[in-house]
């Protein structure tokens, strides 16, 4: 399953990314995606795992989380629905660091 993850830290690496994700399990691809003319990120990126269930607790456990100083956010890629609930009132007591 491929994982859309967005609104990450500018110095988070595909390295720290591949980190964050294992601990739900197998990560098979992780790409941080760069501006060609910049070399800056573009602050977010791709996370393959091929079990769905994984995928799925991943997604559950890590979207609207602070990571690196950023509240990420993560969604199957293949749906489509990238955006940002703006009502997050409540939400914020819920939130994990990492």
């Amino acid at each position: 399953m491929n994982l859309f993850v967005a609104k990450l830290n500018p110095s988070t690496t595909s390295k720290d990314l591949h980190k964050l994700f294992a601990h739900y399990g197998l990560v098979t691809i992780v790409n941080v995606i760069f501006d060609r003319a910049t070399g800056r990120s573009k602050c977010y990126g791709f996370v393959e795992m091929p079990d769905r269930d994984e995928a799925l607790e991943a997604i559950k456990e890590l979207d609207n989380t602070l990571f690196q100083d950023s509240y990420i956010l993560v969604r199957n890629s293949k749906s489509g629905d990238f955006r940002h609930s703006d009502n997050q009132s409540g939400n914020r007591n819920q939130r994990r660091s990492y």
